[in-house]
């Protein structure tokens, strides 16, 4: 498994010759749009920072998309979203949205990817639901999602081996990266892509580790 990040909350998921993007960015969003196809899509927020579908149906690959709670299988992949809320993006006379909240079942491995999740503790249906997380994608920039305090709590909480921060680069409140590093009490570590085999999670414990784009 290969996991590279496109910015903002998009990570991009390669295995074998499938490949899974989580919130991929839509054109007139925050940051760039990105552009390559993928075979699953899942977008936690209706937003086009985190919606951007039809970016990822490229070449000869039209995704195949999930866009809230539920269960799910497709090619051999298990996906399961719990419904939680955000406060990002909202429109005017908003006061919040619904956010969807992925665990991915691949390779023998649980990824957690929380969206641009608001609630500080995850809803009773998730708790319930997830058990032991290999790589947890938290937001950290506050601004409508956790705050770097709460985001670094949470992740604490569910005990994941690999805690990946997310929604700090062109979105989020500046230095909400350096924030959350303060809040964990280490620097983590950066790398251009996470390349992982269930093997390698026997060195991690908790790992802070940054994917830069």
């Amino acid at each position: 498994m290969i996991i590279t990040h496109h910015g903002g909350q998009c990570f991009k998921v390669t295995f074998g010759d499938l490949t899974l993007v989580f919130d991929p960015i839509a054109k007139g969003a925050t940051l760039p749009a990105v552009r390559f196809g993928a075979d699953i899509a899942l977008v936690s927020r209706d937003h086009p920072d985190m919606n951007g579908i039809e970016e990822v149906t490229y070449g000869d690959k039209t995704p195949f998309s999930i866009t809230g709670p539920g269960e799910y299988e497709r090619q051999g992949v298990v996906v399961q979203g719990f419904l939680s809320h955000s406060k990002y993006g909202l429109s005017k006379g908003q006061t919040e949205s619904v956010n969807t909240i992925y665990m991915v079942n691949l390779e023998d491995m649980t990824l957690v990817h929380l969206g641009a999740l608001t609630d500080t503790e995850l809803p009773l249906e998730a708790r319930e639901g997830i058990d032991k997380i290999d790589v947890l994608f938290v937001p950290v920039g506050a601004s409508g999602v956790l705050s770097a305090t709460d985001a670094h709590k949470l992740a604490v909480s569910l005990e994941p081996k690999i805690i990946v921060p997310m929604h700090w680069n062109g979105m989020g409140e500046p230095k909400a990266l350096e924030a959350f590093l303060k809040e964990v009490g280490n620097d983590g570590k950066k790398v251009d892509k996470l390349t992982l085999k269930k093997k390698d999670l026997t060195n991690h414990d908790g790992s802070i580790l940054i994917l830069t784009s």
